[in-house]
């Protein structure tokens, strides 16, 4: 880890009470890196802004970092999604079971228990534009079930990797 600058007071705040916990402790396996990838479905970014951990859907998902939930919803691409924020990082946790355990305005601990791992098709949100071969809604931009894990600082999303 470089040393930082003036100008990066809070994200240097911000790591030097880190490393991460890692999100799914029995889960090892990235099934997919950050950067650039063929897109897997329809909809999905050709650059991942993030890592993929594959899981079983009520697999236990726990909070990387410290921080407050900033957002515990449907979101678009990431399907259900629980986000964190600490200063000026943000981790996201996405294709979530949609019985959020968390709600935003809460504050989360490292380590603590934020989620589970959701099911490949969620219904009951009416924006959903993501749907696999039988046309039913999936849980955002996904073929099967698994953590999709993203960090950002700002608007910028980091590889997740260099974070533990």
């Amino acid at each position: 880890m470089s040393s930082a600058s003036q100008s990066e007071v809070s994200y240097a705040d911000v790591l030097s009470c880190s490393n991460f916990f890692w999100p799914l402790p029995d889960n090892k396996r990235i099934s997919s890196y950050f950067g650039k990838r063929s897109s897997p479905t329809a909809y999905a970014s050709s650059y991942h802004k993030g890592i993929d951990i594959p899981a079983s859907p009520g697999t236990n998902i726990y909070a990387a970092m410290s921080g407050t939930v900033v957002m515990a919803k449907f979101n678009g691409s990431g399907g259900c999604t629980v986000t964190i924020q600490n200063g000026d990082m943000y981790t996201s946790y996405c294709h979530v079971s949609p019985n959020f355990i968390v709600a935003p305005g809460v504050y989360v601990e490292k380590g603590q228990l934020i989620a589970q791992v959701g099911p490949k098709n969620v219904y009951g949100f009416p924006d959903n534009k993501y749907h696999d071969s039988d046309g039913n809604p999936t849980n955002g931009a996904t073929t099967g079930p698994h953590l999709h894990f993203a960090v950002r600082i700002n608007s910028e999303y980091k590889n997740p990797l260099d974070f533990f």
